[in-house]
């Protein structure tokens, strides 16, 4: 006679977990079979199917510092994994004239100063500035600061904060490796059909081209913008962003370097979108991400080749996507991962920081006794947070801007934007605070840097800041830059640090 329990692990979506296949290679399909094998290798059946003759898009070279955490969790090895693939390191962003032509801003990791409980650092520096006493906010930012002098080095107890410039192609070849090491199977094979339950609401298997079926109890979609998975087989539906979100085009080139590896990307605004620069060991990593509503593929393309250096190693590629994302990232027993979701557009780097944060969201909650539809339903809640907050951090660049030059710019500053953040900005605006939701990914000091980069000057500070005499605010303000200075002046260049420290492979 069947138990309770029995019946209980017989309803349907109540299956144990015990198979897992990850349909689709690149970065996203590698990041989640390292994560799943490193963690649950020992109980876990792995496969992963892909095709040499599917390419992938393959140009997602830049990080955030989320990763570096992500690679201690797996205890993989900072420098082989920065030989093996061509890597630098990465301490921001330098947005150059995005607020009006010819001005730039760095937006950095870390820390600004040191906060007040009552008031961040923020309002310590407006209160200086309006007495003379300061000097530019990012001389008081460690990371800023060895990032504009082009200079790198670890510190004890993680004092500087940094992220990785990365090829693509090779970080997946090495978590490949590093998977299979783990007991991932590689199946090369191409998906001729994705098989349905008879509700329509599970996947059964995955019918390849070599005409054999692949069954498991959890399936992950890597298959990137085709979304073979949780798109066209299971129907979930696309929320397109494009209201806020203009780009909707990139073009992709690589060319040889020219001089040494600067330890941020470059982002330069152009009429139309803006331009990428991502600098590894022997290669610059460029690219052109524009709305086609404003300019046509041969304009851009022309604008990109007109504005790299060294001599260009691939023929440049036109990208399409749609921002946005899926309405459910989870649904039966299917999860989509990377591009198979959703995408937003490269300009904070975000893309693999949402794999990597659905990954350890999926380990810290492992259907280990089977899919349970309140923790899909929480998966589902949680991811849509994380992606509404990072896509309003996006808008934020566009919609906060001097410029009116074109209409492109034009059309961007004038766009209505969801509400929780025209909140966000209005109160930076009038009171020089940051509102956040918990668990935010971008810090108060990111949307202090790109507010006040992009061109807003709080109308006011908070009263706390009053309370210092000049030669005590003088002499706070004026610490945080010397210590700063006498650090970074200590750091070796960025190029040499790398070299000495963890050289390319081939």
């Amino acid at each position: 006679m069947e138990t309770n329990k029995d019946q209980q692990a017989a309803q349907p979506g109540q299956a144990p977990v015990r198979r897992i296949v990850i349909a689709g290679g690149g970065t996203a399909g590698w990041m989640a079979a390292a994560a799943l094998s490193r963690t649950l290798g020992k109980v876990l059946d792995i496969k992963l199917v892909e095709s040499d003759e599917i390419g992938t898009v393959g140009v997602g070279e830049a990080t955030i510092p989320s990763l570096v955490h992500f690679h201690r969790l797996l205890d993989i090895g900072e420098q082989e994994f920065m030989a093996a693939t061509n890597a630098t390191f990465k301490l921001g962003i330098s947005f150059e004239s995005w607020r009006e032509r010819g001005k730039d801003y760095i937006h950095s990791f870390g820390m600004t100063g040191t906060d007040h409980w009552t008031a961040g650092f923020q309002h310590f520096w407006h209160k200086g500035v309006e007495r003379g006493l300061a000097g530019d906010y990012g001389d008081y930012c460690l990371e800023l600061v060895a990032a504009r002098e082009h200079r790198f080095g670890h510190l004890s107890n993680d004092g500087l904060n940094y992220a990785y410039h990365l090829d693509a192609t090779r970080y997946a070849r090495y978590l490949r490796r590093f998977s299979e090491h783990f007991g991932v199977e590689r199946i090369e094979a191409r998906i001729d059909k994705v098989e349905l339950d008879a509700g329509g609401g599970r996947i059964a298997a995955l019918q390849l081209d070599s005409g054999s079926r692949l069954e498991a109890d959890l399936f992950i979609d890597c298959t990137g913008f085709r979304s073979l998975l949780l798109g066209q087989a299971l129907g979930v539906e696309y929320e397109d962003w494009s209201q806020w979100l203009f780009n909707d085009s990139a073009i992709a080139v690589q060319t040889e370097s020219v001089g040494p590896a600067v330890p941020y990307t470059r982002s330069i605004a152009h009429d139309w979108g803006w331009q990428w620069r991502i600098p590894l060991q022997n290669r610059v990593g460029n690219g052109m991400v524009f709305s086609s509503r404003y300019v046509d593929d041969d304009t851009a393309r022309a604008a990109l080749l007109a504005n790299i250096e060294g001599k260009v190693l691939t023929e440049p590629r036109v990208i399409r996507f749609t921002p946005g994302q899926r309405k459910q990232v989870w649904v039966g027993n299917c999860i989509g991962l990377g591009l198979a979701s959703g995408f937003l557009e490269p300009i904070e780097s975000t893309s693999i920081h949402l794999i990597q944060r659905s990954l350890v969201r999926l380990l810290q909650t492992f259907p280990t006794d089977g899919v349970r539809q309140a923790h899909v339903d929480e998966f589902n809640r949680q991811t849509e947070a994380d992606v509404r907050q990072i896509r309003d951090f996006i808008i934020a660049h566009y919609k906060v801007t001097d410029r009116r030059d074109t209409p492109y710019w034009a059309d961007a500053a004038a766009m209505e934007v969801p509400e929780a953040l025209r909140h966000r900005i209005a109160l930076f605006r009038e009171t020089g605070q940051v509102f956040r939701f918990a668990n935010e990914l971008f810090v108060e000091n990111s949307w202090v840097q790109v507010m006040m980069g992009q061109g807003i000057h709080p109308e006011q500070h908070h009263r706390t800041a009053d309370l210092m005499g000049d030669d005590e605010l003088r002499d706070f303000l004026e610490s945080f830059r010397q210590s700063i200075a006498r650090t970074v002046a200590k750091l070796p260049p960025h190029g040499q640090y790398v070299r000495q420290y963890c050289a390319a492979k081939g």
